[in-house]
């Protein structure tokens, strides 16, 4: 089937969804330039394991270290911009007021690109938090307001003196609770369920489409790239997240 004819028959799928939720992953964000954990631990970061960067055993073990990688990442990320298959979704909001995005991204360029509806798996890089959740969970904490005596070390918390850490969700952590049962709420009214741009190999977030399937709800991929979830969807569309989602609220616009 040529690509349009997929896009034409989504379009139609999505035009009569009323709760559709979408779920994006690493790959609408690389067509940003943010690169993926793995793309990150390059040059100086490639001597060191995930164990060793991103747990929560690492960072008791030695906060410093992990807080630098952090602030590495942070640097990297912060020029990325939103590219056109998030405006796209920001569109397609507009037009499905019930729409939703459930994201493994940890950027914010879903809201930047002005989607308003989103579900954030695995937290948000640029925000901090204390790590022992003094005043509530999470207890975030604003660096800007805060002299930090070094960026290499990893700051105490201004309530309790713990150590501040990124509000990401880290390997070996469970996904905090209020956003994992938004989530599964979420799909579990949908009506149409898009993957976009995942690997499906990262859990819970690759039970919800099958789960969604499982209910008889249509699934529909996006990824230029066939991923663990394929064989879950009704339909794949192989192309890139920028390339194939704004053609699809070009063509869900004009069926309306």
């Amino acid at each position: 089937m040529a690509a349009g004819e997929k896009l034409e028959q989504a379009a139609l799928r999505l035009r009569a969804s009323q709760r559709p939720v979408f779920l994006t992953g690493a790959g609408v964000s690389a067509e940003s330039g943010v690169p993926t954990f793995r793309d990150a631990a390059t040059g100086l970061w490639s001597k060191y394991e995930p164990t060793e960067l991103a747990t929560p055993q690492a960072f008791q073990r030695d906060p410093d270290l992990v807080w630098r990688f952090y602030q590495y990442r942070r640097q990297i990320a912060a020029p990325a911009k939103p590219n056109p298959g998030h405006y796209a979704l920001a569109e397609l909001e507009a037009l499905k007021p019930d729409l939703w995005i459930i994201t493994q991204n940890v950027d914010d360029l879903h809201e930047q690109s002005g989607s308003q509806h989103v579900i954030r798996l695995h937290g948000r890089l640029r925000d901090s938090r204390c790590s022992q959740n003094c005043k509530g969970d999470p207890t975030l904490i604003d660096l800007d307001k805060f002299r930090l005596n070094s960026p290499d070390t990893a700051p105490r918390c201004p309530y309790c003196s713990a150590r501040i850490r990124p509000d990401v969700v880290w390997f070996n952590e469970m996904l905090p609770l209020p956003v994992l049962e938004a989530a599964w709420s979420a799909i579990s009214k949908a009506d149409l369920v898009i993957i976009v741009g995942t690997s499906g190999m990262v859990h819970p977030a690759a039970d919800m489409p099958m789960d969604a399937r499982d209910r008889g709800v249509p699934v529909i991929e996006i990824n230029p790239q066939p991923s663990a979830l394929t064989p879950v969807a009704d339909l794949w569309i192989d192309q890139p997240s920028g390339v194939a989602l704004p053609e699809l609220a070009h063509r869900v616009t004009a069926l309306a």
